[in-house]
């Protein structure tokens, strides 16, 4: 129930201010996430975007450094948003320090190797708290638009 009510939130919230990407479009998921019945289960806890290694990691909105350091031997990066919500990017090499402020689409890690696809990937993922989100639901969606009238066939 609660992330039920967390994911409305985020709905509603990136309604009224989408944010950015955190690679240019178009994203390419290596891994989706899937959400672990129970804290202590196993699972996918985010979400597997395939990328280079040097890849340029953006913030995907405004906030301050939680952490930019290394964790069990990798470089993790994790935003907090003014909403309170928490965005992790991982294996990177942070290009910002704790507790400084940064921009949506501000440049803020460079991916490196170490991943845990079969390929580069960055591992991106999203927290409430203690509770694992989808980060896609972050990305903006697309503008729906009409194409021309090709005319009869």
């Amino acid at each position: 129930m609660t992330t039920l009510l967390i994911s409305l939130l985020l709905t509603l919230l990136q309604a009224a201010a989408p944010g950015a990407r955190p690679l240019p479009p178009p994203l390419s998921v290596a891994r989706w996430w899937d959400p672990p019945p129970g804290p202590y289960a196993a699972g996918h806890r985010g979400v597997d975007l395939f990328a280079p290694v040097g890849a340029e990691l953006r913030a995907v909105g405004p906030g301050r450094v939680h952490h930019a350091g290394q964790v069990a031997g990798r470089g993790v990066l994790s935003l907090t948003l003014p909403n309170g919500l928490r965005t992790t990017y991982e294996p990177v090499r942070p290009l910002v320090a704790e507790g400084e402020q940064v921009s949506t689409g501000q440049v803020v890690a460079v991916l490196t190797e170490g991943s845990h696809c079969p390929a580069p990937c960055l591992h991106w993922g999203l927290l409430a708290g203690e509770v694992y989100l989808n980060p896609l639901t972050l990305v903006p969606r697309p503008t729906p638009r009409l194409l021309p009238d090709p005319g009869p066939l």
